[in-house]
């Protein structure tokens, strides 16, 4: 059975609270290639320590892996 992306986005990722948690991990990203250059995260995910999206700040970052990060949750 095929993924229904339309419906995903409709029951979930179009929330406004996941629209938030997503332009914050966006956000993330995109202080984190500022602080240690894009070529040190590419291929990593940028991790919040706390496990909140919208605590950006500098001391909560850190680039991990993917499988690494995504194996955390």
């Amino acid at each position: 059975m095929p993924r229904d992306y339309k419906k995903e986005y409709r029951e979930y990722q179009g929330k406004p609270e996941q629209i938030k948690n997503r332009a914050s991990r966006n956000a993330a990203r995109r202080k984190m290639e500022q602080q240690v250059g894009k070529a040190a995260i590419q291929g990593r995910d940028v991790d919040h320590k706390d496990g909140n999206p919208r605590n950006n700040n500098s001391s909560n970052l850190r680039a991990l892996g993917k499988s690494a990060n995504r194996w955390k949750k």
